[in-house]
């Protein structure tokens, strides 16, 4: 028989003090963010002059080049937009995901006993706290393109020329691919401690006997990774590929910074989150209204790829198992019923 005091101490609730840690954050939001949210809904049906409602004008002019040439423009620069942003976040994902789980992988493996974890676990997390404007202005020296005083990373790789004594220098800056390969390589560079990090945490949460057990019965470390980690791993790898795919399709910072003249951004590195501020923001003719449907646009295909990508990373087997059990459940259902109610 339990206590009075037990009793007492199973009566607390204390999902409440739960609620009051995360009140501020909900506060904030909506006092700061719903209705931002909201009125980018409101704007996107606005013309972009008199504020006066004009359907989905906007959204037929970005998709379907409506209105004559300028609506050609506008949709020209969305679609190029769009893609610069698969580019850039596909180009930094890959190479990212590849190095932080393959340094998670190896700092958690119990047989190599690497020392210095905590060490390295620091500094290759350092990246992900230094602002972009720093690091934007740190690889524009880096990567300078004078002719006769260019980056360090220009002046190792190229010669003067021995008459007129300028450098031909790589374009890492103006040039396309160049810079798309920088920026890719900044977004890299800053963020794979952070997936390192989440994905270690992962692998420690996996059961060590799982391990033990592999080990046992001879699996090789290749057996042990595709067969007991990443099946695993697979709700934080979910986890991972949502989040940095919501990252990357608004990427904005590095791209609109990475240029000497940032109000000047190239076609080449034009994301999104780009070409939406540009419209916003223009001073001469601002267009709020195809900044807004823009807005929605990248809201929705977000919210989609966000599905497919959950979809695709599911646990069937989890799926499966409550399945089983829910049909179980619904046949004892059924036999109580046939014996008034009572189960035998």
């Amino acid at each position: 028989m339990a206590s009075a005091a037990q009793k007492r101490i199973k009566a607390i609730s204390y999902a409440k003090y739960g609620y009051m840690f995360i009140a501020p954050f909900f506060l904030v939001y909506f006092f700061f963010q719903l209705y931002p949210l909201i009125n980018t809904f409101i704007l996107s049906f606005q013309d972009n002059k008199d504020s006066s409602f004009v359907g989905f004008n906007n959204y037929n002019t970005i998709l379907f080049a409506a209105g004559g040439r300028t609506g050609k423009v506008v949709s020209k620069n969305f679609f190029n937009a769009f893609g610069n942003t698969l580019i850039l976040w596909i180009g930094n994902f890959i190479p990212q995901i590849a190095l932080s789980l393959s340094l998670a992988v190896w700092f958690t493996d119990a047989n190599l006993k690497i020392p210095g974890t905590g060490f390295f676990k620091v500094v290759m997390y350092l990246p992900n706290i230094i602002t972009a404007a720093s690091v934007a202005v740190l690889f524009l020296q880096l990567c300078g393109e004078a002719d006769n005083a260019p980056g360090a990373i220009n002046l190792a790789l190229t010669k003067p020329d021995p008459v007129s004594n300028k450098y031909d220098t790589i374009k890492f800056i103006t040039g396309a691919w160049q810079s798309r390969g920088v920026v890719m390589f900044i977004q890299t560079w800053m963020w794979f401690g952070n997936t390192m990090i989440m994905l270690m945490s992962g692998i420690q949460g996996i059961n060590p006997s799982l391990f033990e057990a592999a080990s046992i019965d001879g699996a090789t470390s290749g057996q042990v990774f595709r067969k007991i980690t990443l099946p695993l791993l697979s709700p934080i790898l979910a986890y991972t590929l949502v989040t940095s795919m919501i990252g990357g399709l608004q990427m904005f910072d590095i791209p609109y910074l990475y240029h000497t003249d940032p109000s000047k951004v190239s076609d080449n590195l034009k994301t999104v989150a780009v070409y939406i501020y540009e419209y916003f923001h223009d001073q001469t003719d601002p267009k709020m209204g195809y900044a807004g449907a823009a807005s929605v646009l990248l809201f929705i295909v977000t919210l989609v790829l966000g599905c497919i990508a959950f979809y695709l990373t599911r646990d069937v087997d989890e799926i499966e198992k409550k399945k089983r059990l829910k049909k179980a459940a619904k046949q004892l259902k059924q036999q109580n019923k046939q014996f008034g109610g009572l189960s035998i």
